[in-house]
């Protein structure tokens, strides 16, 4: 793992952390316990650093900023970033079926590597590492990040309406490489709809913004 800049004491660590759970035996366990821990590590990485950036920022608009940094997509994405899919250990029916590119599997096996080097090493060349690879995302966050799904909840709670309503109406494509078509609706009747490839949560978020562009007279 050149790209991950950690040259580890205890190679059985970063092993461990690139193991999932469909490869995993009595004897070689996988990462689920590794990202346990590597999620907290990352956590309180993002907490002082955005902390430290900006004294005069009230908790209101610290947290959306922290849960756009710490978010499954965002690990998913610094993963894909470093090529972690490459190396992971996967079972045959889960390298099959896409593994090495589904989100969720990324952002475990990220957070996994995280505290990995946290275990060998210690919190500051964690600190390192997280601040090296989420510096751009880091430097370019926005005042208020909050994702597209969360600001149409709230966009519709503010007009006095129930939260929006998701639902997929069309799937194609091989189950490694699904391509998704949601709509968004809400109380009103207004609607919206996304198609893609990846994950559903990623077109449900399409959508919300395509939703929310609307609302705001943008398309």
């Amino acid at each position: 793992m050149d790209r991950l800049g950690h040259d580890f004491a205890r190679p059985d660590l970063l092993l461990r952390a690139l193991t999932h759970g469909s490869i995993a035996t009595a004897t070689r366990p996988d990462n689920q316990r590794l990202e346990f821990l590597g999620d907290r590590v990352l956590g309180l990485v993002m907490a002082e650093a955005l902390f430290d950036a900006d004294q005069s920022a009230s908790e209101g608009q610290l947290a959306p900023r922290y849960n756009a940094l710490v978010r499954g997509e965002t690990c998913a994405a610094i993963a894909r970033q470093i090529g972690l899919g490459e190396v992971l250990k996967l079972g045959r029916s889960e390298m099959m079926s896409g593994g090495r590119r589904k989100e969720a599997v990324l952002a475990d096996a990220m957070e996994a590597v995280l505290a990995a080097v946290y275990l060998d090493a210690g919190f500051d060349a964690a600190r390192r590492i997280v601040l090296r690879l989420w510096a751009d995302r880091l430097a370019t966050l926005e005042d208020d990040p909050r994702d597209a799904k969360t600001a149409l909840q709230e966009w519709a709670q503010a007009h006095g309406m129930p939260p929006p309503a998701y639902e997929q109406t069309e799937r194609s494509g091989p189950d490694h490489a699904p391509v998704f078509r949601i709509t968004v609706r809400l109380a009103d009747g207004q609607q919206a709809q996304a198609q893609g490839a990846g994950t559903k949560r990623s077109i449900e978020q399409a959508a919300a913004q395509a939703l929310l562009d609307r609302l705001e007279g943008r398309a």
